[in-house]
């Protein structure tokens, strides 16, 4: 069994097409995925290191699948985890929104106690505010497939390589 598990929502591809990204830079035998809208509490509980992806629509709104998934999150023992988020958004059209649903994400996660790493630099970004904001740094990695899909791969690689030392890989 991998020891990673990617739990995502999407509704047009992107978060999904994302996660399968970030699976194959940690290489697919060490982390397994999952769409969070077939996902149960077991699922979740089997992995020490846990990578959760929303992205947000409308102004900080949690795409639809995630909002019942919070309920199962919220059941969850993250005892000895350690958990990173992606989130996508677009940074140009809500540029004081940019993804908020991964700090809404975050707040409930940080709530819990749970350990959360891979905070990413604001740095390179175009956005004037985010609720994803943790003292100026983004609480996990942010894509913008909208408008800087041409720095994904490369956003996606720096992460997970900073990732696998946090996750001991």
């Amino acid at each position: 069994m991998a020891n990673i598990g990617i739990f995502y929502g999407s509704t047009t591809g992107n978060t999904e097409k994302v996660a399968n990204l970030i699976r194959q830079a940690f290489g697919e035998e060490n982390a397994d995925i999952y769409n969070v809208d077939v996902t149960d509490l077991a699922d979740i509980e089997k992995y020490k290191f846990l990578i959760f992806g929303v992205s947000t629509w409308g102004v900080s709104d949690l795409q639809d699948d995630f909002e019942d998934f919070m309920e199962i999150l919220e059941k969850v023992d993250f005892s000895g985890k350690k958990v990173a988020l992606f989130g996508l958004g677009d940074q140009s059209t809500y540029t004081d929104s940019f993804v908020d649903a991964m700090g809404i994400l975050y707040e409930r996660l940080k709530k819990k106690g749970v350990k959360i790493v891979g905070f990413v630099s604001r740095s390179g970004y175009n956005f004037t505010d985010s609720m994803a904001l943790v003292k100026d740094k983004l609480a996990g990695l942010a894509i913008d497939e909208e408008f800087e899909s041409q720095l994904t791969g490369k956003r996606v690689n720096e992460w997970v390589e900073m990732l696998k030392k946090e996750f001991v890989i």
